[in-house]
Order: C-alpha cells, then structure tokens, then sequence
C-alpha cells in the first residue's frame, strides 16, 4: 500500500514493523524536486570547519539543524493481501493462502514512517509523496516530543514531493539552498529516521548529478554515497554551509537496504513544486507533445551527426504544440529556450519548468542542419507525460527478417500512413541483436518512409556497410528509433 511498484522497490517506508519489499529485485527507495517561497524563519548558515585530519566537522551543522527535520507516521489503509505475512514475496503467497486465518477480511490498518523537514515557522513541511501515499492520517514528530495531527496540502507524484502542514507556531525551520551550485565531490549531510532511529545523521559525497532514473521523468537526482535507509525517505540532505539541497527519495539495493548508492531530489525540484502546492495545491506543467530517447553514438552517426547529443525525437503528438510547430520525427532537440539539452533526461523539466502559454525557441537538427522553431507551451494534463522511450532495432534480408505490407485496415486502427509488419526475426541475426521482434513495425529507414517489402530492401541494399541505419518502429503503441548496422 505504502510501496512503489514501477521500477524500484518500497525501501523508505515501514509497515507493521516490518519492511515491506515491492516486486522488483534491482531497485528500492528514498527522496523528489522545484521554486518556493524564502520560509518566514531562517536558520543561520553553518560554516562548516575541517579537522586536521581534512574531513569536515559536522557537529555544528547537525545541532543547528536536526529540530526541524520531523518524523512522519502514516495510518492507512493494509496493502490488500488479506491475513498473509507482510513482506511475503508474491511468488510464495500461494503456499500460504487457504491456511487458517491467512484469509482474514482486508479490512486491517497499516501504518508507514518516513522523514520531513519544517520549511516555515508556522508550520509547512516538505515529504516525499511516497511517505504519506493512500494515507487516512498523518502525524508529524517534533524534535520536542510532541505529536501532531499533519493536513496534507498537496501531493506531486511526478516529483514525489508532498507538502503538509501542522498547527504550531515558532517552530525550527531549515535554510533553502541551491542546488544548481552542486559538484560531483561536495560533501553532503542527510538527517532522518531510518528503520524508524529518529534524528540519525549520516555523510557522504556527491557522486553524480542529472541522473536519470526509470520513474523519475522530472527528476535529475543527485546521486551519493550518503548512507540512507527505509526511513529516511523525505529527509533533507545538507550541504556543509547547513543549507538542504535535496531531498532524500531513493536507494539502488538488492536488499532492501543501503548498499552505497542513494538519489535526492534537487532542491530546485522541490522548491517549485512546493510554491505551486501551497498556492494551488496541485502542480501544473508545460507539455511540449513529443516522445524522446537518448542519443547513442550509432544512432548518432546513422543522422550525420558527430557527437550523440539531444534528445532524439521518435514520434510527435498530432495537435500538439511540437506538431504546430513544425517538429518532426528524427528530429534532434539540442536546445529548448535558453537551457542545452545534452541528453533526453534535460528535456521534460526544462518543459515541465515553463509556464503555460509561454512562446519558446526550441533548437534542433534535421538532416545534418541546425533548424530554430517557436513552440507555445500547453499545459501537461493526466495521461499526457512525455515518454521517454528505450532504444530496440529491425529490417529484412541480409539483417535478418521477414516483413509483410500493413492492410488500410491495420493501418487504420494503428493510426498510421505507412509500414511494415516484422513476421519473423532469425536466431543469431543482427535484427535480433538489436531488440526487433516478431509484430513490430517499422515505419521509415534513414528518415524514408517504408509502405512495401521492396521499399525495405531497397532501403537496405542502399545503405553503405558498416554504417548505422536508423529505423523508426512500432513497438506495442510506443514508436521508437533504433539503429541497426548492416553486415
């Protein structure tokens, strides 16, 4: 109930006293990110000094700044699997299912912990969405003992940033950073409750930053080694002037547990997000209409191009403000407004960050130019979220497949103009090595559309060997561009 079940696994949040794993075996979890107001109390700033040894003295930093980070107690409802013990893999629950009482009504409450940080002295606090996720209610622990009911002012699950917001006055707040300012070797400060330990602080370094992770299409996490744990999910994390640059959302584990690589959402995530929760309670975003994936060097010499940099566009939305604009598959986004786009995960914040309505140039290459279009900014509904497609691969003969024409009937019920069917892909084949499979489509070689087997052949025959070919393809309803090399 309290998990997240797309590509990670629930590890920042503790249900019945037990941990409860998602489905997944790669992935578990902690922070989210964007701008707010200053908070009404500031903290001093922390100047952080070195020991004779060369690593800093934390100690100042911590007590100037642990009583506004909060504990978070969630009740909900339980995660639906009846009378069966929590933290059961789901491959193991037939075995205990039709066993006395495993099958009790579903009717049980369950309760999650995480972490927060006060952002104003009147009672605003930041937490990730995830925390207080199907929550009845939410208590919020102060570092003084006491206990008090949280109103959720609104929830971002794009971002997982949530606010809440408890009766009380004076309280300790926390500074604001910026986390535009952040370089990969900054020492950084995280201070949470992990496994439910209040007020436990841990250090570290920043190891990267922009990472892109598979749920976090907003989101360029702050990658560390800062130990985080179930817990510590939307927590702070300090830089050493005692400033929160991030908040603690993620873990990469195989066990559940810290295993030296942890994810924050950049401050300047968070901040926006929260300035629109609080005015609105809810998050509006720009929505450009495009599906995108990252640059490979293949696919990047199959375009002309010489470094595999942009975000390649696979497929536009018709009607939508890149189709007005002029924006065309095979495209290559390297510039949006006045931000670079170096790969795909710069693209949908740079978008997502721009208010609705807004006029903005948009670079990119086609056909080894460099073209600028205006694009008006729409605004992001449900179901609208630019995707951010994986690069697969496909074509006949000498790559190994067999194709067949599309009637005007698929092709209506696909909605498309043109395309070919791939009925079988070779064992071994170079079709195969690169992720095409039996059903998928292929709509265009190098940018030229395909509508018969002849026209795929040709297209093949043509192309120089040893040379990138790109190929758009349908894959289930994602189109997609892969690059495939001839032999």
């Amino acid at each position: 109930m309290f998990t997240r079940n797309k590509l990670v696994l629930a590890a920042g949040v503790l249900m019945s006293s037990a941990l409860v794993l998602g489905n997944l075996p790669v992935m578990a979890e902690i922070a989210s990110p964007a701008p707010v107001s200053p908070a009404p109390a500031t903290a001093p700033a922390v100047t952080t000094p070195v020991t004779t040894s060369g690593l800093p003295e934390l100690t100042t930093l911590i007590k100037q700044n642990g009583a506004a980070v909060v504990n978070i107690s969630v009740e909900g409802k339980s995660s639906g699997r009846g009378g069966l013990p929590e933290g059961l893999p789901p491959e193991l629950e037939r075995f205990f299912r039709g066993m006395p009482e495993m099958d009790e009504p579903e009717s049980r409450s369950a309760k999650a912990t995480g972490s927060g940080f006060i952002i104003s002295a009147d009672g605003y606090i930041v937490t990730n969405a995830h925390v207080i996720e199907n929550a009845k209610s939410v208590t919020v622990g102060l570092s003084d003992r006491r206990d008090l009911p949280a109103e959720i002012i609104g929830v971002d699950a794009l971002s997982d940033i949530a606010l809440l917001k408890v009766k009380a006055d004076n309280l300790p707040v926390v500074q604001m950073g910026d986390s535009s300012a952040l370089e990969v070797g900054q020492w950084v400060v995280a201070i949470g409750a992990p496994f439910g330990l209040d007020h436990s602080a841990t250090q570290g370094i920043v190891s990267a930053l922009s990472r892109s992770l598979p749920d976090g299409t907003y989101v360029p996490f702050i990658q560390t080694d800062v130990a985080v744990n179930p817990g510590n999910s939307g927590g702070p994390l300090f830089d050493l002037s005692g400033r929160v640059i991030g908040v603690n959302s993620q873990i990469y584990s195989r066990s559940g547990g810290y295993m030296g690589i942890s994810f924050a959402i950049p401050v300047n995530v968070a901040k926006t997000v929260v300035e629109q929760l609080k005015n609105k309670g809810k998050v509006e975003r720009g929505w450009l209409g495009v599906a995108i994936q990252d640059m490979s060097q293949d696919l990047a010499s199959s375009f002309s191009l010489s470094q595999p940099d942009g975000a390649l566009v696979s497929s536009v939305q018709p009607g939508s403000p890149a189709d007005k604009a002029g924006v065309q598959a095979g495209d290559v986004i390297v510039g949006f407004g006045t931000g670079k786009v170096k790969s795909s995960a710069d693209l949908p914040l740079l978008v997502g960050n721009t208010p609705i309505g807004t006029q903005v140039p948009l670079k990119l290459l086609r056909a080894g130019g460099e073209k600028t279009l205006d694009v008006t900014i729409a605004k992001l509904d449900s179901g609208d979220e630019e995707a951010a497609p994986v690069v697969a691969g496909g074509d006949s003969g000498m790559l190994g497949l067999a194709v067949s024409g599309l009637s005007s009937a698929d092709l209506k019920d696909r909605k498309l103009s043109n395309g070919l069917m791939v009925e079988e892909v070779l064992a071994g084949s170079v079709a195969e090595k690169s992720g095409l499979e039996t059903g998928d489509i292929i709509m265009s070689v190098n940018s030229q559309p395909v509508t018969n087997p002849s026209d795929l052949k040709t297209a093949v025959q043509s192309a120089p060997s040893g040379r990138p070919i790109a190929l758009l393809i349908m894959q289930g309803e994602q189109t997609r561009f892969i690059a495939i090399t001839k032999p």
